[in-house]
């Protein structure tokens, strides 16, 4: 929420505003004393709870509301508007509340509500005993959060080899590579969050066996931890290319907090006549190169497509993100690979060779499925669940970047890269271990920034027949939606955030393909 003077702008609440400014399924954004405070009426009742999201400080009042909650427009975080609570990730902190008096056809704020947050449902008879996540990212920390946020006291026990784990990934490649965020910025969740939730944190540690019978876990140090219920969050690695190489040019890769660093370094070293190649045009590779050009180094992106993300994205909006990195003097080699890595360059396919101070290698990600293997839980480019989130074994799940899934939808099943599908999916799959029942059913949603350029993104859509652009691209005002045989599939949008929660609803309220036996 905009400020001025240090005051939250809007009327202030605490002396009211006429009834007749806020009519059923309306928000008023206002100030009680410093506090930016959201008023809503839903069903004939006003809400009032904070003004700004948990999660980046979006403003709530630009969102949308849907049923009790409010979506915000920034990245989809829903809010119960009787409680604050967080709905849905990917925020994880809950908003305050106050109270609200409505006489006279005025409605006042008139002070904060006591927290009601943590009331917490009643875990069935058959909770397990105890709980082992393996992987400590986006899905293995929000499931550890359900877990206690639904009631279950039993051990929780989490595993991760990344001694820096948990962090917010997506800034890892953004605001803290570009360096206008600070480290601190980037913890997911502070040591205390574990310590005061009363959650084991083996780490640095490795999972090496998997025993699906004893129901046990083997750490690479011998340790063994017996499970009643288990959830694979090991997450995707960067494919790294098998490249010829003297070793004088670092290639790098981009995945854990070290990787960033090291990235961050290796710009530090060059200085800003320093030379990046990028080598891939996905996601990953243009924030990278967006972040390195912020940093004022010379980026050159090499990738075997002819547009970049026309694969994810369509030709259309290929086209203009490459015309928005060109605009900000990134120099594209696109149809072109590379062939070796030499003292001081890279050298293509075609023989250009491309001086280098160091080389980042964004070409995608494969899923961690080596210790699911070993075990003998069905693959199939991922671990394979059903609409519970539950893999080939009982009480063993899988969420995040590892685990395929059916989608509602289409019926068809796939597997999302995204932050905020693989908070939701453990979200769904923590309640699912406590004996909920609770299909998945959420619609993915991501977003990737370039420079002053966002794009949104919800639904997935791996193939489409046309693509449908409503605004102008050129101008950073667009829907795009992706359909296929009549049917809306995604649907992307430029400038448009409130488009991009209406899309959310409506493919939520899609027919959903009907429920495989669970």
């Amino acid at each position: 929420m905009a400020e001025q003077g240090g005051r939250p702008e809007g009327p202030d609440l605490a002396v009211g505003i006429s009834g007749d400014q806020i009519a059923e399924g309306r928000m008023v954004a206002g100030r009680v004393g410093n506090d930016p405070v959201l008023v809503a009426r839903v069903g004939g009742r006003c809400f009032a709870i904070g003004a700004t999201c948990s999660h980046y400080g979006g403003p709530l009042a630009e969102g949308i509301l849907v049923g009790d909650t409010v979506r915000c427009p920034w990245h989809h975080t829903a809010f119960r508007l009787h409680d604050g609570g967080v709905d849905r990730p990917p925020a994880l902190d809950p908003l305050p509340c106050w109270r609200v008096e409505e006489s006279n056809g005025r409605v006042k704020v008139v002070g904060k509500a006591a927290s009601t947050v943590s009331a917490p449902m009643h875990p069935s008879a058959s909770a397990p005993e105890s709980v082992v996540i393996v992987g400590v990212g986006a899905a293995g920390t929000v499931a550890a959060r359900t877990l206690r946020e639904e009631g279950y006291a039993g051990p929780i026990t989490m595993v991760d080899a990344d001694p820096d784990a948990p962090v917010d990934r997506p800034n890892l490649s953004k605001d803290y590579l570009a360096g206008t965020a600070q480290e601190e910025w980037v913890t997911l969740r502070p040591p205390e969050f574990f310590r005061d939730n009363d959650i084991m944190f083996r780490k640095p540690s490795r999972a090496a066996e998997l025993d699906l019978r004893s129901r046990e876990l083997r750490l690479d140090d011998g340790t063994v931890i017996s499970y009643g219920a288990l959830l694979l969050a090991t997450g995707a690695s960067p494919i790294r290319l098998p490249l010829p190489t003297t070793g004088r040019v670092p290639l790098l890769t981009l995945r854990t907090l070290a990787d960033s660093r090291a990235i961050i370094d290796a710009a530090s070293r060059a200085g800003s006549a320093g030379r990046a190649v990028v080598l891939g045009a996905s996601f990953i590779g243009l924030e990278v190169a967006a972040s390195l050009r912020t940093r004022g180094l010379e980026v050159h992106v090499v990738a075997p497509e002819p547009r970049p993300l026309e694969r994810v994205l369509g030709p259309q909006v290929g086209d203009w993100i490459r015309e928005v990195h060109e605009s900000h003097g990134v120099i594209f080699h696109l149809g072109q690979k590379p062939r070796e890595l030499t003292d001081d360059a890279v050298v293509l396919e075609s023989g250009e060779r491309l001086p280098a101070s160091f080389v980042v290698a964004g070409v995608g990600v494969r899923p961690n499925v080596e210790l699911a293997e070993r075990a003998g839980l069905a693959l199939d480019r991922g671990v394979l669940v059903n609409e519970y989130l539950e893999t080939s074994a009982p009480r063993v799940f899988a969420a995040g970047d590892v685990a395929r899934y059916p989608d509602v939808r289409t019926g068809e099943p796939v597997r999302v890269e995204h932050w905020v599908a693989a908070e939701r999916q453990a979200q769904t799959a923590a309640r699912n271990m406590l004996g909920a029942g609770e299909r998945f059913t959420a619609v993915p949603f991501f977003w990737s920034a370039h420079y002053d350029a966002t794009i949104s993104y919800v639904g997935h859509a791996e193939r489409w027949d046309t693509i449908a652009v409503d605004g102008s691209l050129g101008q950073r005002d667009c829907t795009i939606r992706y359909v296929a045989g009549g049917r809306t599939l995604a649907v992307a949008t430029i400038g448009r955030d409130r488009a991009s929660l209406q899309a959310e609803v409506e493919l939520e309220q899609q027919a959903p393909a009907p429920a495989t036996a669970g």
